[in-house]
This record gives C-alpha cells, structure tokens and sequence, in this order.
C-alpha cells in the first residue's frame, strides 16, 4: 500500500477528494527523474530549508538577546551583520557566476572548465575577502580613537570571519548549480545558526561573561567550522562527479558576467540589510538590538514574497522567451495577486501578535512594535507589485534592475541620515519603508514602460499596448 493510499483511508472523503490530486503531484515530483521534477524538487528542498532555518534563527536570536541584554546583543548583531555583508560582497558576483555556467558545462562535457571555475571562484572569494578584512583591520587600527571602545574588539575579529562567509557562499553556488540544496543552504541557514548558539551556551557555561566579544567568537569559531566541513563534503562530491585530470580557466569570461550580477546582487544585498548597520552608527547598541529584532520579526512576512519569487522565475523565463504575451501579462498580474494578499494577511497576523513576539527578546524589545507597522507599509508596497525584478531579469533588463537597486539604497541611505537624528529608530523604519516605496514604484513604472505590462495590485483595464505588444493600462 502506498503512502497515498495510506492518506486516502485516513482522511476524511471531502478532504481526500481535495488533497489527493496535490499529494499525486508530490509524489510525482519526488520520484521522477526528468530535468523539470529536479527542478522543482530542489526548490521545495530549498524552501523547506529556509522555512527550518528561519524558525532556528528566530529562536536562536531570542535566547542570544535573553542571554546578553539588547546593549551587547546589539553591538553583536551590528558586527554580525557588517561582516556577512562585507563577506557576500567579497564574492564580486562570482557565487552567482558558478549558477550560470556550471551546468553549462555540465551539459556540454566539459568538466575541465568545470574544475577551474570552481578553483577559481574560491580562490578569488577567499582572496578579496582576505583583502577586504585587511583593509578593516588597517581601519580599525588608524582610526580606532574615533571608534566607540564597545566595538573595537568585536570588529576586529568579526574581520577574520569574512573569508570563510565569502567561501561559503561560492560553495552555496557550487551546490545549488549541481542539485544539491542541503549541502548548499543546510551549512549556512541551519548548522551555522545552531552552533552559534551551543558555543555560545557552552562558553557562559564553562565561566564566559555573555557578552558581545563572546557571540562574536561563537561566530568565528561556527562559521570555520561549518565552511571547512561544507568544503570537504562539496570538494568530494566534485571530484566524484567531474573527474577530469586538467584544468580550464576562463577568467576574463567569468569575470565579465560576475561584475554585472555583483552590481545587481551587491545593491540589492545592501538595500536589504545595511539599515542596521546605519542605525548602529548613529545610535546606541540597545537601539540597534531592537531595530535589528524588529526588522527580523517582520522578516516572516517576506517569506511570502520569496517563495513567489523562487516559484515564478522559471515560468517567467519560459513565458518571455515565447511569443504569447498576453499570457506573459496575465501571468505577471497573477503573481501580484499571489503576492499581496498572502503578505497583507500574514503580516497583519505578525502586527496583531508584535507585542507578544518582541517581549520574547525582553521588555525592552516591545519599543519596537511601531517599527514593525512602519516596516509593514514598506512590506505591502513592495507585494503590490510582486516579483517585478524577477520579469525584469528574466527579460534581460539586468542593469534597469541594478539601478532601480542603487536609486533606492541610495535614497535609504539618505533618508536615514535625515531622520534618524530626528525621529531615531522610527527615522531608521520610515527611510527603510520609503526606500521599499521607491524601488516598487520605480518598477511599476519601468516594467511598464519596457514591457508594456502594468503589475500592480489595483491594475484597471488595459487600454494600450507595450514594447511586447501586450495591453497595458
């Protein structure tokens, strides 16, 4: 008897009726051995992961801020921050650039090429990295009087961290190229969280102050720990799959794709995350410890947006490349749709239970619940156009895309300068929200301009027609 028979005769008939088809369809997904069902397995491994390791780094952040207080949880999660930003920009594109051309390669026999991408982006990650963390080091060193003393020595060797993160995240690539999504995102999102937070309870149990030069040595240790396992395991799988005796490098190839990708994905990656970074360097660490658990309780509501975004690329893909488009138009409206309303009902569920959710960080945190509505408008103006920049990738529109990204983190930037002496930790919200405003804005208007497609929530009647010939209105 099989697992869906075994569901048929334990459901209820009205519910089997209905849940039958959708199992057949996961049954069929996990079984088949077709391109297509790969895909699609991986993207629900991918998003099931993601799911677990939010709930781990939701709960792990809790007891980190219980055990610390929000003075030094916040100087450790405005170090912590600054070095994964630092070590994914380290990478210049080239974790991405392993996606674009590894299964090329594979598909074209070519496993020498193959060898020496993945050498090469290493190298080059680990390289710029090294770089980079030497030149904070300098910093730290030349202009250590005018940096607050409670930062010093967390940045010091949050610096060290930033090799193994940018290593981390070429091996990511190099697992995802290859079908391999829990030993691409299993490391980083699970494990890594997880013995941040054991080290961290180990020291404080063997007479450890619980502090942020702690958490950050917590981190150091569990991001070495887990990029070195993840490298064997990853180096391993290679060898066996691509045993090629040579080598093949293409530098100058790889290097002129990385740089556009490391625009688009460095301005994006910035946008998203240097709002902690701006409110540590104009407030006290206890601000930034509830901004940073704030911004991290809306982020629930941003799995809506991601998992549209990762179920819609590839029929986004196929759709521009076709010739029907209207079907294209009526697809992308489709997708506002399944953005906004999930993102407004969830993310009204996460206002409703705010107090409760930030009290779990300590009284303290519950300062933060205005910031949550703040960042919720931000939240809902993004979903009222959807997955926009996914139909401009898609599309070609790779460096519309990275200005969009680079308008908004600069206005973030300077909206925050504006109102965070003003306003503090809702300046810091109100700048975020408004730089999500403008980047949806500018994409309503440019997707519309370029494609002749109107993504927006309220959308009337078509009255018009776009560069693909669809109606626009």
């Amino acid at each position: 008897m099989t697992l869906i028979d075994t569901a048929g005769k334990i459901l209820p008939p009205r519910y089997a009726a209905r849940l039958m088809p959708v199992f057949e369809r996961l049954l069929t997904v996990m079984t088949a051995k077709d391109e297509t069902s790969a895909a699609q397995r991986m993207a629900l491994v991918a998003f099931s992961i993601r799911i677990v390791s939010a709930a781990i780094a939701f709960v792990s952040q809790i007891i980190l801020a219980r055990l610390m207080g929000e003075f030094e949880y916040g100087i450790f999660v405005f170090v912590w921050v600054i070095a994964v930003i630092l070590g994914n920009l380290s990478c210049l594109g080239f974790h991405t650039t392993v996606i674009r051309f590894l299964p090329q390669y594979r598909s074209a026999g070519a496993d020498e090429s193959i060898r020496g991408l993945t050498a090469t982006a290493r190298i080059f990650a680990l390289v710029s990295a090294t770089l980079i963390a030497a030149t904070g080091i300098a910093a730290l060193y030349l202009l250590g009087d005018k940096i607050q003393a409670h930062y010093i020595q967390p940045l010091f060797v949050g610096a060290f961290v930033l090799p193994m993160i940018a290593l981390g995240d070429v091996l990511d690539g190099t697992a995802r190229a290859n079908g391999w999504p829990v030993h691409a995102l299993g490391p980083t999102y699970i494990i890594r969280p997880l013995l941040i937070l054991s080290l961290v309870a180990c020291a404080i149990g063997l007479g450890r102050m619980a502090d942020a030069n702690t958490a950050i040595l917590a981190a150091l240790a569990a991001a070495y720990l887990t990029t070195i396992l993840q490298y064997v395991v990853i180096t391993g799988k290679l060898k066996q799959r691509f045993p090629a005796p040579g080598i093949q490098i293409h530098f100058r190839t790889w290097l002129t794709v990385a740089f556009p990708i490391f625009l688009i994905e460095g301005f994006y990656f910035m946008l998203t995350n240097s709002d902690v970074i701006i409110v540590g360097l104009y407030l006290p660490p206890e601000k930034v410890a509830v901004y940073f658990a704030a911004a991290k309780t809306m982020a629930l509501v941003h799995f809506v947006y991601f998992a549209v975004k990762a179920a819609v690329a590839q029929r986004f893909s196929s759709l521009v490349s076709g010739t029907d488009r209207a079907a294209l138009s009526a697809f992308a409206r489709l997708t506002v749709q399944w953005t906004f309303w999930p993102s407004l009902l969830v993310g009204g569920l996460v206002i409703l239970a705010g107090p409760f959710l930030l009290s779990l960080f300590g009284p303290a945190f519950q300062e933060g619940h205005m910031i949550m509505i703040v960042l919720f408008a931000g939240i809902i103006a993004k979903a009222m156009i959807g997955p926009g920049e996914v139909l401009l990738t898609m599309a070609g529109e790779h460096r519309i895309c990275a200005a969009i990204y680079a308008v908004a983190l600069a206005a973030n930037l300077g909206i925050n300068i504006v109102l965070i002496p003003v306003w503090g930790l809702l300046g810091a919200a109100t700048a975020t929200a408004a730089a999500m405003v403008i980047e949806a804005g500018l994409l309503h208007i440019i997707i519309r301009r370029r494609l002749g497609i109107v993504m927006f929530i309220a959308a009337g009647p078509a009255s018009g027609r776009g560069r693909f010939g669809t109606e626009t209105g």
